[in-house]
């Protein structure tokens, strides 16, 4: 099982929620303060997800996810709803490179991920979940209501422990409802997305969009591995036959 599909089992079908994209990844700059300063840098993966509610109103999800070394299983540590995404910054938006910000109401956070390929990956299943997201907000949920006010969301980051959720109402703060910035971001990964007319409902194509897009990435994937098997293989063939002729050769 790969860890894609491990994630998934582990984190995210438990929580009634659909796996859009995970991409490994490390900080750009370390944090001067950690809630996991006593562990030793290497000690554990971190992984940027991307998942949608199985339940409606839809939500969409942006989580930390690490599996620590020794383990099999994976943890969900932070997680985010799009309305507290502020900002994704792709860093050069002329060159593809692996680092990228994430921008909420609370934090910033500057990751690099395993290579430019998956960063653009991440970078474009997010902007489509969030402009089709936002469509359906604009069309059902955004509204003002009655005393002239939009509607907020809390901000910070939550996970599952009761501690936290207890910090979390200690510093609830509101902020109004708006959709992230994305900026210096190659035009490949967000050009015509807006004009695209969505044949399903606007929730519902999220669904829809990101499937498509993951089945894609599998499908490079699975390319990939064949190819690398391929070779493993023609490798261990001309082992062989290499092993074989030094054999004759000193009879």
């Amino acid at each position: 099982m790969n860890s894609q599909s491990a994630i998934n089992k582990d984190v995210f079908i438990p929580g009634d929620e659909r796996m859009l994209v995970a991409v490994e990844v490390r900080r750009r700059k370390k944090k001067r303060m950690s809630f996991l300063s006593h562990v030793s840098k290497g000690e554990y993966a971190t992984f940027i997800c991307v998942s949608v509610t199985n339940t409606r109103p839809l939500q969409l999800i942006i989580s930390k996810v690490k599996q620590f070394r020794g383990s099999s299983s994976f943890t969900r540590t932070s997680q985010w709803t799009v309305e507290q995404l502020r900002q994704v910054n792709g860093i050069n938006p002329n060159k593809d490179i692996p680092e990228f910000d994430l921008v909420f109401v609370n934090t910033v956070d500057q990751w690099v991920a395993s290579s430019a390929a998956e960063k653009c990956i991440l970078i474009q299943i997010l902007y489509s979940a969030c402009q089709t997201y936002w469509k359906g907000k604009a069309g059902s949920l955004v509204k003002v209501n009655r005393q002239g006010t939009l509607p907020v969301v809390e901000a910070g980051h939550s996970d599952s422990s009761p501690s936290s959720r207890t910090r979390q109402v200690r510093r609830k703060s509101l902020v109004v409802s708006k959709p992230p910035e994305f900026i210096n971001c190659p035009s490949k990964l967000t050009r015509g997305q807006t004009e695209e007319r969505a044949t399903r409902s606007p929730m519902g194509n999220i669904v829809h969009r990101m499937n498509v897009a993951v089945g894609e990435r599998g499908d490079r994937l699975t390319t990939a591995e064949d190819k690398t098997l391929g070779l493993v293989h023609a490798a261990h063939q001309l082992a062989d036959n290499a092993h074989k002729r030094a054999l004759k050769s000193t009879k």
